[in-house]
């Protein structure tokens, strides 16, 4: 459906970063249509189908096809020929990738149930010099939910995680040098304080309240702004699980933005996901 007057004059409403500036990459954007659609529908997709699908999200088309050969290199798709056109479907590498993300998803952000003041202190160390190995490190304990208190202390009032924490230290390769242990850290004063040393509550928050201020604002008119607006708002909240460790309330600030948000998410993505699904499948065919 065309815009026309007032409504053509209007700049849409775009999910935007207080601190962290730059638009989603074609290969993100991929990334949220093949856990949306492609996961669930099981079969293959040809790569004009991505192509109406990402291009209603604003991708060129030569981003698009580097996006999928990208995806493909990293063994995530496997393309299959036939003629001239290619089908993708999802290798089990990228099953596995994208049936993670999507529990994450979609597991994330209810109500932390009771906590008994119990955490999860996790001492791991890499050497100055291996710095790939470090940002390893660091980025799969916070995907895990974990915060850094200090330099080699990592820290989660999560502590049955401990398992999947000792899982992932194994897999880095530095269980060996590594210790865990779950106590209690002094009164809720002091809990508080570590929780705001180990996390940037304040950037959360702000995180928060942009994805709030710009997922109200997406009002679709039809079929394709409705699956654009869909792609988006998942593509927005992915990125959640990996910011926010899911702190029991005690430890949060009064009215966390958090809670707001994830309503929003969930009334949001049940209203438009009927209508998205109709959409891909009529760009399927």
């Amino acid at each position: 459906m065309a815009r026309t007057g007032e409504d053509a004059a209007r700049p849409e409403p775009r999910f935007r970063r207080r601190r962290e500036l730059g638009a989603a990459s074609a290969r993100s954007l991929l990334l949220t249509v093949l856990g949306e659609f492609v996961l669930p529908g099981g079969r293959p997709v040809w790569t004009a189908t991505f192509l109406r699908a990402l291009g209603l999200l604003g991708v060129e088309e030569k981003a698009v096809r580097q996006a999928l050969a990208r995806s493909a290199g990293e063994g995530w798709l496997a393309g299959e020929r036939h003629g001239r056109r290619t089908a993708w479907r999802l290798t089990p590498a990228g099953e596995r990738l994208l049936t993670d993300g999507t529990e994450r998803i979609y597991g994330f952000g209810g109500p932390v149930g009771d906590w008994d003041g119990q955490w999860l202190v996790v001492l791991a160390t890499v050497p100055e010099t291996s710095r790939r190995l470090r940002h390893l490190l660091r980025t799969r304990l916070a995907w895990n939910g974990l915060g850094n208190l200090s330099p080699g202390v990592w820290v989660s009032p999560h502590p049955e995680r401990e398992q999947e924490v000792r899982e992932v230290l194994a897999e880095i390769g530095v269980a060996g040098t590594s210790t865990l242990f779950v106590g209690r850290l002094g009164d809720l004063d002091e809990a508080r304080r570590v929780a705001r040393q180990a996390w940037d509550l304040d950037e959360i928050e702000l995180a928060y309240e942009d994805f709030l201020d710009a997922a109200g604002a997406l009002c679709p008119a039809d079929d394709a702004g409705t699956f654009a607006a869909h792609t988006r708002l998942v593509q927005e909240w992915r990125r959640f699980p990996f910011l926010d460790p899911g702190l029991p309330a005690e430890l949060l600030p009064g009215d966390w933005s958090g809670s707001q948000a994830f309503a929003l998410f969930h009334e949001r993505h049940d209203t438009w996901r009927p209508i998205a699904d109709r959409q891909w499948k009529a760009m399927e065919t």
